[in-house]
């Protein structure tokens, strides 16, 4: 709309507003702050921990042992319900914490606002709070300056600033006072809160604060946006709900079993909270957490921060990889591949000079400055760039000295070019006249324009060119030949800039009469690591798409130099346009497309394409380091930002690129798929001890004999023995295989029959048939016959009870050894390359010994010391237990159909 128009809609005025009007509009507006949606209290947050599945059974556990504790004090019930709630409680804890984590976006969002801003009241030019800011306001901005609120230009100084934060694009975006284009975001005359100024100034009319800001809609869009729950965390609560139907199938069958049987409730009662407990695996959920913060810690030595423990899972499971290419793919570091002088390539690599007048262009039409630090220069990429490639050849800064800067005019994106006028002097010399006693000035003291812009701007403005060091008339064939080499420049993702000069007669911008000299091409150079890292993904069935606000001509070849593309067909390349274009069916049939790339794109074009691959069953890592991305990083399955990005996206994400590369992603996927792999391992292991910790309970009230193991001896196994040698197995280094096959079905369990026919089948059984055989071999040998109760507190009892146990622990050493592989024979594997085995193995046997010798651990317990020829009897069981899986292995590795049927977990 025409300025007028616009002053007209909002009720304002270039003169400003005054005070009164305001705080008038303050009241109705409300402050310029991002206000926090649908919080919670942090009591109310902590509180929802406690309504999954498995608190409320353990704590039904807890609150019936108790029960049982106050009905039959003394019998350990007590340390059971102790034990079962703190389980609740260490869980609840690691879970606030996390999702905790979630309530700092609004908090990055809201830095984004700066704190002040200079704003024109009642007639004079005032600094105040930017949250005090209201529509119709007239604002001023610098270099340097955060932009307050969104406004529309009135006046404009070489105002350049970064929208990367809002539209992805790197390139500084010049402003204007004209309308440029219809989308408010890519129009010239618009500044957006949040945003940077680069250089240059300006002054424009507040229309949009607070959440009616580009920036607020983000903000909301963000908060709304659903956090995707982890495929771990599906898993779990599958495998928990499993396990606990079974335990609570189990607990109620025998409770009535025993009852009709032996017709005593509160004996009965004990009876069915003791086989619960021992079906729940209590430790899993510790465990899982503490395997996962190992992985952390080894993925943060390689660069890659997690946020969301469950996080480095999903990576393992991971189908689609969405990465942008600025920073992540490249090095973030324009640099000048390519120069022309004329129709002649000058050979940049191997250290070619250009000529001076081409220097002369590159410095003097060039507001960006030299610096220290990694990148070298401050200002628009590519004009820093040239600065870089003129530096090797000559001394910018007295180069700068010895001309003077008359004019200059900007580049515009109508024009699409810079020009500058300077006063040359630089070949002046003194000459005395003797005769007349005189001084007279000699050489070159004139004016020249320098010209720099888009290729076929600039060879329309030339009706000469530099052939051989002479300027020849330029013909309309040439012209044609010129935007054909610049074309070829570019499909080699070159950002081409041509250059051209000629003598200025007048302080005025030229349209004609210009000395075309040459093109540069400027590129953000691929990171070597990259191309073997994206070939790894393809190894491992992983399909990696490019989403960038850059051309679609530069991502193409940028995604072809980094082996993005197999080379058998083009890539197909979707313009964020056409993605508006597409319906929801016709963006799925295009997401099949091997190769893809997503050009031009928006904040919610992105949240889209990651919802499409979603709804086709893909598991989505999507990378990102601007506002724009926050919404896509949330929603993803996988969120991942750059540690050099904002705030936002970085609150936003699940991982942090410290090093923005994208290899560091494929070794965390590496890092994922050993993690599954590995949580499988060692629920196969703590499963295992479920079947000597069941059917002591099962043989209690079928075969009326004393019960075999106290439930106190049951979570010594679940919370204690168990713990070191499940995290000993989580820190397995992945097998042969590990980035060679695909990406796991999103239907695979962890919990599945083969599971359960491994661990509840075969290895279970053996531990049991271990534990009876030294319990009756310690009871027989007492005097002990069939049909004699025994008290708990009996001698004789205690012994047996800990012989059981202690032939348990002897059969989960084995079965810790054998669980270091899932396919490979576990005598490949060296003891001592994973130390935390030993010392598992280590913390088995002191926590048996305690348990045995101890006299507080007796009475905890309810155990006491057993003579070591007993335990003996258990070691063949152990040895029995290590054959029978590495023969199951061994029939996998060859291939058995049966083998890979019933067997393989």
């Amino acid at each position: 709309m025409s300025f007028e128009e616009f002053l007209k809609r909002f009720d304002a005025a270039a003169e400003g507003l005054t005070s009164a009007e305001a705080l008038e509009r303050l009241d109705i507006c409300g402050k310029n702050i991002l206000e926090n949606i649908g919080s919670e209290s942090a009591l109310k947050k902590y509180l929802k921990q406690f309504r999954n599945f498995f608190s409320i059974l353990l704590i039904t556990g807890a609150f019936l042992s108790y029960t049982a504790e106050r009905l039959d004090p003394g019998k350990g019930n007590l340390y059971i319900s102790i034990a079962l709630f703190g389980v609740v409680i260490l869980n609840a804890t690691f879970t606030f914490i996390q999702e905790y984590q979630a309530e700092q976006i609004m908090a990055s969002f809201r830095q984004l606002i700066p704190p002040a801003a200079r704003v024109l009241r009642d007639g004079t030019i005032k600094e105040i709070l930017a949250s005090e800011l209201v529509v119709g306001d007239v604002i001023f901005i610098e270099e340097g300056d955060k932009v307050p609120a969104d406004g529309r230009l009135i006046e404009e100084n070489t105002l350049k600033v970064d929208n990367s934060s809002l539209t992805g694009e790197a390139e500084p975006q010049l402003r204007s006072l004209e309308c440029t284009h219809p989308n408010m975001l890519e129009c010239r005359n618009m500044v957006f809160s949040g945003t940077l100024v680069l250089t240059g100034n300006g002054k424009a009319v507040v229309y949009g604060t607070g959440q009616n800001t580009q920036m607020g809609k983000l903000a909301t869009l963000t908060k709304q946006t659903t956090s995707v729950e982890t495929p771990l965390r599906k898993e779990l609560n599958t495998f928990i709900k499993i396990i606990s139907v079974i335990a609570i199938f189990l607990g109620i069958s025998f409770f009535a079993i025993g009852f009709v049987i032996q017709d005593l409730f509160l004996l009965n009662l004990i009876f069915a909270i003791g086989i619960i407990v021992a079906n729940v695996p209590e430790g899993l959920l510790p465990t899982v957490t503490l395997a996962l913060s190992l992985a952390s810690k080894r993925m943060a030595k390689r660069n890659a921060l997690i946020k969301q423990l469950e996080s480095v899972e999903t990576l393992g499971s991971t189908t689609v990889i969405c990465t942008d290419k600025t920073g992540t793919l490249t090095q973030n570091k324009m640099a000048i591949n390519s120069v022309t002088l004329g129709f002649e390539h000058i050979d940049v690599a191997n250290g070619g000079v250009p000529p001076d007048i081409l220097l002369k262009v590159a410095v003097l039409c060039n507001n960006s400055r030299l610096t220290e630090g990694p990148i070298g220069y401050k200002g628009d990429p590519t004009e820093g760039a040239l600065l870089m490639y003129a530096s090797k050849f000559t001394d910018i800064d007295a180069m700068r000295e010895k001309n003077t800067r008359l004019k200059e005019y900007s580049f515009d994106s109508l024009k699409e070019r810079m020009q500058v006028i300077y006063h040359s002097n630089t070949n002046t010399d003194i000459v005395t006249d003797d005769n007349a006693g005189t001084d007279t000035v000699t050489g070159t003291n004139e004016k020249e324009s320098y010209l720099k812009g888009a290729s076929e701007v600039v060879v329309k403005m030339c009706d000469r060119i530099l052939m051989n060091g002479d300027e020849v008339p330029i013909t309309e064939d040439d012209r044609d030949d010129l935007l054909d080499m610049h074309l070829k420049i570019a499909e080699r993702g070159e950002r081409v800039l041509a250059l051209a000069y000629r003598r200025a007669e007048e302080e005025i911008e030229y349209d004609t009469g210009f000395t075309f000299i040459g093109f540069t091409g400027a590129v953000d150079p691929p990171r070597p690591e990259v191309k073997d890292a994206i070939n790894k993904c393809h190894r491992a069935g992983i399909k990696v798409v490019m989403i960038t606000g850059d051309h679609p001509i530069t991502a193409v070849s940028i995604a072809k130099t980094v082996g993005f593309s197999n080379n058998v067909h083009e890539p197909v390349v979707i313009t964020g346009a056409e993605l508006d274009e597409l319906s929801l069916d016709e963006l799925s049939e295009k997401l099949k497309a091997p190769d893809i790339i997503f050009a031009r794109t928006s904040p919610v074009q992105k949240l889209k394409i990651v919802q499409a691959f979603q709804a086709m069953g893909e598991i989505v890592t999507m990378t990102g380091d601007g506002v724009n991305d926050a919404p896509a990083i949330k929603n993803s399955d996988m969120g991942v930002a750059m540690g050099s990005g904002t705030d936002v996206a970085r609150e936003s994400a699940d991982m942090i690129l410290l090093d923005d590369n994208f290899a560091t992603i494929v070794n965390a996927v590496e890092e994922g798929r050993t993690v599954f792999d590995n949580i499988k391992k060692f629920i196969a292991y703590i499963l295992t001890s479920n079947i000597p910790e069941i059917l002591p309970f099962i043989a209690f009230v079928l075969l009326a004999i004393p019960l075999p193991m106290n439930v106190q001896l049951i979570l010594a196994i679940d919370l204690g023995t168990d713990i070191l040698p499940a995290l000993a197995l989580a820190i397995e280094k992945g097998e042969g295989d590990i980035m060679k096959r695909p990406p796991r079905s999103k239907f695979e369990k962890l919990l599945t029959p083969q599971v359960l026919l491994t661990s509840y089948g075969m290895k279970g059984p053996i531990e049991a048939l271990a534990g009876f055989t030294c319990y009756f071999a310690v009871l027989l040998d007492g005097g002990w016959t069939w049909g004699q109760a025994l008290l708990s507190n009996d001698l004789l009892y205690r012994q047996a009870i800990m012989a059981f146990f202690a032939a348990v622990i002897i059969c989960q050493v084995a079965n810790l050894l054998v669980s270091r592989t899932r396919v490979e024979s576990a005598l490949s594997r060296n003891l001592f390359t994973n130390k935390m085995i030993v010392l598992a193995i280590v913390s088995e046997l002191l926590i048996l010994s305690m348990i045995m010798f101890y006299p507080f651990a007796n009475t905890i317990f309810g155990t006491a010391p057993v003579p070591v020829e007993y335990l003996l009897l258990a070691l063949p069981f152990a040895i029995l237990l290590f054959v029978q899986d590495e023969i199951r292995k061994y029939y996998i590795r060859k291939g058995s159909l049966l083998a890979k049927a019933f067997l393989k977990w």
